[in-house]
């Protein structure tokens, strides 16, 4: 747009208001938006002059908004966030006066994403030393918190009239903010009010790929492989086919997820999205090659930390153990495999400090997790595996 002079840009805001145009408002209330970049609307103190041209509600949140547009551009992102914050808690106020409307939704959706972003921005350049790391994000989901009441608190059948078709775009907010400052247990009863929702075949897709994909990542972190393999895949799925960096952002927690499940990812798939470090690791957990896994491990360590996914990384490694034991039992061609024997294969892959007895511990949660059918006869160190299908396939077993 070509810049307005501020009370053209005003003029437009009271116009929106009254025909309760809210996507309009959404655009110039956004700090996304070309406009916030014009120094005549970078404005410290603007009430006086924006209640010339507005009435409330709407003039305090345009204060507001120009208030957090000045603090942005001298790079003052903890002001800038206190605006938004400012502006945020304002708009809930009008989401609860505005009990049989919600076309102030798009509104809704702009400045609470805006305020999550800020809250980051601010994170990163605090000075304060009595801050404590992810007190202002906290202080954001607060906020979102209350957009989140109002709009779960509407009790309206009507699809067209409830603000209960905006709680999935606000929990999609909120899942960004407790992920970031690990308050995982913060979700479940966020999960609960979605699941429990009449509209939940009303939200956008946009929004349940990102829940979904939230979700699939929680329950990756419970160890509920197979929910999280459910939700992440239609994540994936459903994810549009040119956002490369959303799906490949997928991928990292579904290739852990499905090589837990027993299914394993092509490497045509793994490079096309560049995940190529996936692949010798699949390699290894498959034939079972413990020395190789180890030093995967240790070479992409800081890539599988950065990620976010280095536990379930190594969760990996109980896989390789069942594939190694499965092909120990395949060359000794017996129900009855010496605990000795696993012991041996375990030390030629580089587990040299391992003994009879952690061996034995290892057999023993391989069969407590149902990846081994038997039992360990501690009295003649043998392992008695069953002699129908003792190495169940991992899919089988979720």
């Amino acid at each position: 747009m070509n810049f307005l002079p501020l009370s053209n840009y005003l003029q437009i805001i009271e116009r929106a208001w009254n025909n309760h145009d809210g996507d309009k408002i959404s655009m110039f209330i956004s700090m996304r938006h070309e406009h916030t970049q014009y120094p005549n609307y970078q404005l410290e103190n603007a009430q006086a002059l924006v209640q010339r041209f507005l009435s409330g509600p709407i003039d305090e949140l345009i204060v507001f908004h120009l208030r957090c547009c000045y603090h942005f551009n001298r790079g003052s992102f903890v002001e800038a966030y206190n605006a938004q914050s400012s502006l945020t808690q304002s708009l809930t106020k009008v989401l609860h006066m505005q009990k049989e409307q919600n076309w102030s939704l798009p509104i809704m959706y702009t400045v609470c994403s805006d305020l999550r972003l800020l809250a980051q921005l601010a994170e990163k350049t605090r000075t304060s030393i009595n801050d404590k790391p992810g007190e202002i994000l906290e202080k954001a989901a607060e906020c979102l918190m209350g957009c989140f009441r109002v709009c779960a608190a509407d009790n309206r059948s009507s699809e067209e009239d409830t603000k209960r078709i905006g709680m999935l775009a606000l929990v999609n907010q909120l899942f960004k903010v407790y992920f970031r400052i690990n308050k995982l247990h913060l979700c479940k009863p966020l999960i609960r009010a979605i699941q429990s929702s009449p509209f939940s075949e009303s939200f956008s897709l946009s929004q349940q790929i990102t829940y979904k994909y939230f979700v699939g990542r929680k329950a990756m972190f419970d160890s509920d492989y197979t929910l999280a393999n459910e939700y992440l895949t239609y994540a994936f799925e459903n994810c549009h086919k040119y956002s490369v960096r959303n799906k490949r952002l997928i991928l990292l927690y579904l290739v852990p997820v499905k090589i837990l499940l027993g299914y394993t990812p092509s490497r045509y798939l793994l490079e096309k999205y560049d995940l190529v470090q996936f692949w010798n690791l699949v390699q290894a957990v498959c034939q079972g090659n413990l020395k190789e896994f180890d030093e995967l491990l240790e070479t992409h360590e800081a890539f599988f930390i950065q990620c976010g996914i280095y536990l379930i990384i190594t969760k990996l490694k109980i896989v390789a153990y069942r594939n190694l034991f499965r092909k120990v039992y395949l060359i000794l061609n017996t129900h009855q495999i010496p605990v000795e024997a696993l012991k041996t294969a375990l030390v030629y892959l580089g587990q040299t400090d391992v003994d009879l007895d952690e061996t034995e511990c290892i057999v023993a949660n391989l069969i407590f997790e149902g990846k081994i059918k038997g039992y360990i006869s501690h009295q003649h160190r043998k392992v008695v595996v069953s002699k129908q299908n003792p190495f169940p396939p991992l899919t089988s077993l979720h």
